[in-house]
């Protein structure tokens, strides 16, 4: 007797690629995408970034697979159990030079099932293709998930204590932002904080006033004084806003990396650049705003218009309002549908909440078995910002033993 084929939930296109892969493997579900840039002449199928977020997803489960059709157009996912790393190992994870995303396009996806995993996840990142600053594609440096993303895991009760993001070479895109251009870095991730469910969420209440701001100022292998003309340009900006201002410097060597296919072509400097990462804290516990801005590959821009422009980004950000930014909106709403079988409230800037990816998120989740969000406006007069509420799933974690 032939067992039944799974049902698979049917996706197109490449977006959101790394959030539908974590959905099916939080709540057990197989999925297909099809489509995937079918329409593009010179690069059709899974880009190197999406194939080797495939593979570290096999590195962290048990019992996954994944069939890529021949043109890689097509993909499905069988997800496994989030194991994590076997008997407190580190996983390494190897990113090839031809990955131009950022490693928080990595990190991201990874921290959200770090809490369902059975295990502790330990994660190196080490290569060429490792770029631990802002990308032009949009991901964050290593500098704002630590700062901006990591500390709200701690309102669904999960202890940032226990959450160790380690840089141990940082690294930019450098020239062209292509392979041989930019990466090299080592980055680390040790996260030692399961629960069994997230807490319920309710953060409706008003943001509060900005009251201090913190941020890195990073240089890879350029001059050091890069890292004061940003700071000096971008504490011009925010001095009249707060005075409480702390910005460190990060200065470090190019990394080396292989300068050839061939391992007897020797080494050569990568990951030139600098960038700026800027948070603002509230004065209501759990609010974040935060900004990045680096200096493009192709280069032109001098120091002190990158520390103006994420001054400016910053505030920008922090005029939208709502208690969470555009960078931690999807992991935010995706704790919540994935905790205890209640309502949280999350309040939420309305550009925020109108993005792309905030929308395509609610989608997905809906398509995953989640319930449909509660919108309304906040009672408040003098704030356009909405109310999401959101209704947990009791997903939680299979592997984990109930003490």
């Amino acid at each position: 007797m032939s067992l039944p084929s799974p049902e698979f939930l049917k996706f197109t296109g490449h977006k959101a690629f790394t959030q539908r892969l974590v959905l099916a493997t939080l709540t057990g579900r197989s999925i297909h995408i099809s489509k995937i840039r079918s329409s593009s002449a010179t690069s059709p199928g899974l880009a190197p970034h999406e194939i080797s977020f495939l593979r570290l997803l096999e590195a962290v489960t048990n019992g996954s697979s994944v069939e890529i059709s021949y043109s890689g157009t097509t993909i499905t996912y069988h997800p496994g159990l989030i194991t994590g790393a076997v008997a407190g190992d580190t996983i390494e994870h190897t990113i090839p030079a031809t990955c131009t995303r950022g490693i928080s396009y990595y990190l991201l996806p990874l921290a959200l099932l770090a809490p369902f995993s059975k295990g502790h996840v330990n994660v190196r990142f080490s290569g060429p293709g490792v770029i631990t600053a802002a990308t032009p594609a949009g991901d964050v440096s290593v500098d704002t998930f630590r700062t901006a993303v990591l500390p709200l895991y701690g309102l669904f009760g999960i202890p940032p204590a226990r959450i160790e993001l380690r840089v141990l070479v940082r690294a930019c895109s450098g020239p062209g932002g292509r392979a041989g251009g930019g990466g090299g870095g080592v980055v680390e991730l040790r996260f030692a904080s399961q629960v069994r469910l997230p807490k319920t969420l309710h953060l409706n209440r008003r943001p509060g006033r900005v009251r201090r701001i913190r941020g890195v100022a990073y240089c890879t292998g350029v001059s050091a004084s890069n890292n004061g003309r940003m700071i000096y340009a971008a504490r011009e900006v925010l001095n009249p806003l707060v005075p409480d201002i702390h910005i460190a410097a990060q200065y470090d060597q190019a990394p080396l990396v292989p300068a050839g296919p061939d391992k007897t072509a020797g080494k050569k400097r990568s990951g030139i650049g600098f960038g700026l990462s800027l948070v603002a804290e509230s004065s209501a516990t759990g609010v974040i705003y935060s900004a990045d801005e680096v200096a493009p590959p192709q280069g032109g821009v001098v120091p002190e218009d990158i520390g103006k422009r994420c001054a400016y980004q910053l505030l920008e950000t922090i005029s939208q309002g709502g208690c969470v930014s555009a960078v931690s909106s999807s992991t935010v709403l995706t704790l919540m549908a994935m905790g205890s079988e209640d309502v949280g409230r999350l309040r939420i800037g309305r550009d925020v909440a109108g993005r792309q990816e905030v929308v395509i998120l609610a989608r997905d989740l809906r398509k995953f078995g989640a319930s449909s969000w509660g919108i309304r406006n906040a009672d408040d007069e003098d704030t356009s910002d909405l109310l999401i509420s959101v209704k947990g799933t009791g997903v939680g974690n299979v592997g984990r033993k109930v003490a």
